[in-house]
């Protein structure tokens, strides 16, 4: 019996191989998406699985409020370390994770050539203690996991790290061997650990001892005696003792916290968190530098998407299937004639159904390796597809399968098992089911565009606002300006400077800090006493005071403009700041100009007196508001910013002009990068997850439109052979073609306008929702649902004439000749 169905399922594919191809690739693009999307969420949703006693480990962080506003870090003081070491009880284990700081610059002696080898920019450095490779389960190599950090100047190394380093060398003779850091930080190796394969927000690949800080100038640069103040590199991990509870290790450190430090008052407040190791990876609150996390919102809406798609998909089978009817209805006949039962024929078209939707999964499986590298741009680096090596890959695939073969061929399979024979052999095999009582499929037909129209007015209100982010005045020049960092020892800057200035296509340039907007930030705790309280905004990423610095010019390069007093002098003993008007505001002076000769205090010691006031400009993204912000006047910092000329046409005015900056910087550097980037580029990528949303949803739009109008062209090809007698009656009785193909098209056009009218205040408030995540955001225009709707028509429209034009133009005597 099963072989027959297989035979008789093979039959029917190659007989209607042209409907059979459409199945198939109707199918495949919902199981591709969901297979993709399948594989994207597993993966994120596997990071920090895998330690043991996960539910022990937090990472220590800040909840910060001033006044009104609410803020969250993940660096705390670096002080914080010892003093909970030291004074909490419940906690098994503390591991302060330090960022390394410089141009993280690794240089090694190869003893076979003689010579020294410099590897810049080396990723991953970090500084912590022994307890840290209690948190992973590291494998190692070489080196003793209880002590190889317990001693200044110590390094473990990863064994890809210890390769690139020491080529050729065995890993238990890489022991004892020396790597000096930025030229004035030498350790020994003491360790060697396998790399870590494993999903995890904790990718480290350089570990020198923490006991290191203490011996060098790296104390003052990590503030380690500093409570109110921190770096945004200072993170620190617990592990709670086994039996201890969350909340009162909390109270505890949260006490002790205010024992080195007034953390609170009537409007401010700082306090310590637990975050859980689990929510590491998903809270963007306390998203960090250069930390990836995986918004679980986007991960729900990416399932949504699939969850369309492959519903969209299995409509449109269900429609092509019931289109196929009367060239299915003789066969069913003489089979039931001949003792066929219902069952065995729902069970024969189920079988059929799972065929092309195997075939669908094998083309999609073909295909994923593909679609992976086609959109890696937007999935995570670790991600990957493995068939064969994957088990619940391979079981999510079957299971798929399965699913989707009942729910696209169940209803087809009911349908044409219940034609009678009667009517089915005297060609009567519509005669119960006249188009105009089609309601399932109308409904089917108006539920595969209501999705459809759903994307196309979410993906044009997404690129609106995106089109809105980026031509929005910002409050700065941003067009062509030049933005590069020099090394750290400034014996050459004033050389480099005039050489550069002196450019004929340099139209300005500064030195400083960062450009006025940028991922990330950096934050100051700056106080200012009017005589009867003191009002401080505390270092909150949200709404606290961001620091810029650098000299005069810095106003000029990017045209930021001054509403009150003047710009600050030059000179390096000049100490002089200006603030925006959202400080001046929240300071409390009502006249911007009344803020001109006040002092600020900063870090609680140098007061620096205030000479001017700001327009504001966005310091970051528009998703948040404006806040607190001050510029220094100080000659610190490597920083370059170069407003270039206007570029004639046809020229290269402005690569000629890096070309000759880069050669500059070289001269003076031979061993540095020239690494440049344009402060426009900069800004564009603040919204690369609102680009890539976008082209997601524009891919997610363009599958949804065209398994929607394959559903409408089975629709239609239903309709057509149901109607063909009488359209042929029509055409005799002198009807023309145009008017038979408005006949046809009127009907149809009426349910994508019956989809419109569901979807258009569906996708309203889904994109009302979306943008109530931007500060400043565009207006939802009702052009969008206009010029979306009709779109959406005139696709419609194409689909249909392919089949109603055949139809109104086919010959009235082959469809009344069985009358």
């Amino acid at each position: 019996m099963l072989k027959n169905y297989v035979t008789v399922a093979f039959r029917a594919f190659t007989r209607n191989i042209t409907f059979s191809i459409i199945h198939i690739l109707g199918l495949s693009i919902g199981i591709s998406a969901a297979l993709v999307i399948y594989l994207l969420v597993r993966y994120e949703n596997s990071f920090d699985t895998f330690e043991d006693d996960g539910d022990r480990i937090y990472r220590v962080v800040l909840h910060m409020k001033f006044g009104e506003s609410d803020g969250n870090s993940p660096a705390v003081p670096a002080p914080a370390a010892m003093a909970i070491q030291n004074e909490i009880s419940g906690v098994e284990a503390t591991v302060p994770v330090m960022q390394f700081q410089g141009d993280a610059t690794a240089k090694v002696m190869i003893a076979r050539a003689g010579e020294q080898v410099v590897f810049k920019k080396q990723p991953g450095m970090v500084f912590t203690n022994n307890p840290y490779f209690d948190l992973l389960p590291f494998e190692w190599l070489a080196g003793s996991k209880a002590s190889a950090l317990s001693n200044p100047f110590s390094v473990v190394l990863t064994e890809s790290r210890a390769a690139q380093y020491f080529p050729g060398t065995v890993l238990s003779d890489v022991i004892g061997k020396e790597i000096q850091y930025n030229d004035d930080l030498p350790v020994t190796v003491t360790g060697i650990v396998k790399d870590f394969d494993k999903p995890s927000d904790l990718t480290s690949l350089e570990f020198i001892s923490y006991a290191t800080i203490a011996k060098t100038s790296l104390q003052d640069q990590f503030m380690m005696n500093l409570w109110n103040d921190w770096m945004a590199y200072s993170k620190l991990y617990l592990k709670l003792s086994k039996g201890s509870n969350a909340a009162d290790v909390l109270a505890r450190m949260n006490v002790m916290f205010q024992k080195y430090g007034s953390h609170k008052d009537e409007q401010n407040q700082l306090d310590f968190g637990l975050q859980p190791l689990n929510d590491i990876h998903f809270n963007l609150q306390y998203a960090g530098f250069g930390q990836r996390t995986a918004d679980r919102k986007v991960l729900m809406g990416l399932l949504a998407i699939a969850t369309f798609l492959l519903l969209l998909a299995c409509i449109n089978f269900t429609n092509l299937a019931t289109a196929q009817a009367s060239q299915r209805a003789r066969e069913i006949g003489i089979r039931k004639t001949s003792g066929g039962s219902r069952s065995q024929l729902v069970f024969q078209f189920l079988s059929e159904t799972f065929f092309i939707t195997l075939l669908a999964m094998l083309v999609s499986a073909g295909l994923t390796p593909a679609l992976l590298q086609w959109f890696a741009e937007f999935l995570p680096p670790g991600l990957h597809f493995d068939l064969f090596r994957e088990p619940s890959v391979m079981a999510f695939l079957v299971v798929l399968t399965l699913a989707v073969s009942f729910v696209a061929g169940l209803y087809p399979a009911i349908i044409l098992s219940g034609y009678k024979p009667s009517a089915v052999l005297k060609s009567q095999a519509f005669a119960g089911m006249p188009t105009r009582r089609s309601g399932i499929r109308k409904v089917l037909t108006v539920s595969q565009f209501v999705i459809a129209q759903f994307f196309v007015i979410a993906a044009f209100m997404v690129g609106k606002q995106i089109h809105f982010a980026l031509t929005q005045d910002l409050g700065y020049r941003k067009e062509a300006i030049l933005n590069f960092e020099l090394p750290r020892d400034t014996t050459h800057y004033d050389r480099i400077l005039n050489e550069i200035s002196n450019l004929p296509e340099v139209e300005n340039m500064s030195i400083g800090f960062l450009p006025p907007a940028m991922e990330g930030g950096a934050y100051a705790n700056i106080t200012y006493d009017d005589g009867t309280e003191s009002k401080s905004v505390a270092n909150d990423r949200l709404r606290t005071v961001q620091l810029r610095f650098g000299d005069p010019n810095y106003l000029d390069v990017y045209q930021i403009k001054l509403v009150a007093g003047r710009n600050v002098r030059a000179g390096r003993n000049v100490d002089e700041a200006l603030i925006n008007e959202s400080y001046a505001k929240a300071l409390g002076f009502r006249q911007l100009a009344d803020a001109i000769g006040k002092e600020l205090t900063f870090s609680g010691k140098k007061k620096v007196p205030i000479v001017g006031v700001m327009q504001d400009f966005h310091e970051g993204s528009l998703h948040n508001p404006i806040g607190p912000l001050v510029y220094q006047s100080r000659t610190q910092g490597g920083f370059v910013h170069v407003a270039l000329r206007p570029q004639p046409r046809g020229t290269h005015q402005w690569q000629d002009a890096i070309a000759k900056i880069g050669k500059t910087v070289n001269e003076a550097y031979p061993d540095a990068e020239f690494n440049y980037r344009f402060f426009d580029d900069t800004i564009a990528q603040l919204y690369a997850t609102e680009r890539n949303t976008s082209v997601l949803l524009n891919w997610a739009t363009g599958l949804s439109v065209l398994i929607s109008c394959l559903g409408l062209l089975g629709l239609v090809m239903y309709t057509s052979a149901a109607r063909t007698k009488e359209i042929g009656v029509r055409k005799i009785l002198g009807a023309s073609v145009s008017h038979i193909v408005s006949l046809l098209s009127a009907e149809f056009v009426k349910l994508v306008l019956i989809a419109f009218v569901i979807a258009a205040p569906l996708a309203a408030w889904a994109i009302d929702r979306w943008l109530q995540s931007f500060a400043y955001r565009t207006p939802i225009s009702w052009w969008v649902f206009v010029v979306s709707g009709v779109m959406l028509i005139v696709v419609a429209l194409i689909t249909l004439s392919v089949q109603t034009i055949r139809t109104a133009r086919a010959n009235p005597v082959n469809s009344l000749r069985n009358e």
